[in-house]
């Protein structure tokens, strides 16, 4: 799974101007989408999300997490779920297609986070077949009534109550069941412009502008995002209110705020994230190897990608680029007391 995922990482497009510098900021631009951050299973967890939010994203989901296990138990909690005061605005996603369920987990985040997501979009087989992500898309009713529950559950017009799909054909299915979603009270939705079928095909965009003049919800765009000037582009044709970038940022965690591949003191300041924050030694290796395969020669990238463990790649890019060495208050190298891990291949 993870080789899979480099591949597409390394097949990413960077067109690299004369002098990769971040655009100026314009957060504060009413102009400009807000940039979201998507869930990763693995992957957008809060060390990643501390470090995206220093570079113009604006709002970030967790992981897909398991409801039932979320309420049944707190050791599944604890594992799943994290985050601080810095981590705002953040969106818990959930999996379930029990409205109880659903607003039994709300409740439980509600004071640690500004909203939650239904996944209704995933497609792989594992998490279909119990009904969950892309299955829900062919029960527009089951997923109204699920917003209804969380809205009556938490009594607060501004938590966001969120559905996160995927387009189906013809399109006035989905526009029924944005529509559906909207009577019952969703705040936005976030909608990847592919079929749960599709997994390369390009992005239909013009799906997703039709659906976001359908309903009077916001709508954030996702699929293939992969530059500032890419979300700006698809913003601007489809008219919507965010844009959401998932591999884009794995890539290049500064993506939204122009930078054209990771800059080197964003590496710095993962390493001091994930030190914080006890990230799991294989995704800090496994970010590690995504966000700088843009960033080495290819013969250095060939060298660091053989590594099975965070301990081998620390110890390449600390004598890489000396100036990581400042990850870490008070030392004087990468943290290297990170244990090593003899497979950091498995998802």
């Amino acid at each position: 799974m993870v080789d899979r995922l480099i591949e597409r990482l390394d097949a990413i497009a960077v067109e690299e101007p004369e002098i990769s510098e971040p655009a100026k900021s314009d957060k504060s631009n009413q102009n400009r989408p807000i940039f979201v951050s998507a869930p990763m299973v693995r992957y957008s967890k809060l060390a990643f999300r501390r470090l995206v939010r220093l570079y113009d994203v604006d709002c970030c989901y967790t992981p897909m997490i398991y409801a039932k296990c979320h309420v049944d138990s707190e050791k599944a909690r604890q594992a799943e779920f994290s985050t601080c005061p810095e981590d705002r605005p953040l969106i818990v996603q959930f999996a379930t297609d029990d409205a109880v369920i659903l607003a039994k987990a709300t409740e439980l985040v509600y004071h640690e986070s500004s909203g939650v997501d239904l996944n209704c979009g995933c497609p792989k087989s594992d998490v279909r077949s119990k009904g969950f992500g892309s299955a829900l898309l062919s029960k527009p009713d089951l997923l109204a009534d699920m917003v209804r529950h969380v809205r009556a559950t938490i009594n607060d017009p501004d938590y966001i109550v969120s559905l996160k799909i995927r387009i189906n054909y013809p399109l006035e299915k989905t526009v029924d069941l944005c529509r559906k979603a909207e009577a019952a009270g969703v705040s936005r939705l976030a909608v990847h412009g592919r079929t749960p079928a599709q997994n390369h095909d390009p992005p239909d965009y013009d799906a997703i502008r039709i659906i976001n003049e359908s309903v009077n919800v916001p709508i954030i765009a996702n699929g293939d995002i992969r530059s500032r000037a890419q979300a700006l582009e698809v913003a601007e044709r489809t008219g919507v209110y965010g844009v959401m970038a998932a591999e884009g940022l794995l890539a290049n965690p500064a993506m939204f705020a122009g930078y054209t591949k990771t800059p080197i003191e964003c590496v710095r300041k993962f390493v001091g994230f994930a030190a914080e924050y006890d990230l799991d030694k294989t995704f800090t290796q496994q970010h590690l190897v995504f966000m700088l395969r843009h960033v080495l020669p290819a013969k250095e990238r060939k060298v660091m990608n053989a590594y099975k463990n965070v301990f081998e790649t620390l110890k390449f890019l600390d004598e890489k680029f000396p100036e990581l060495n400042d990850s870490l208050p008070g030392q004087t190298t990468l943290p290297l007391n990170l244990t090593p891990i003899i497979d950091s291949a498995h998802g």
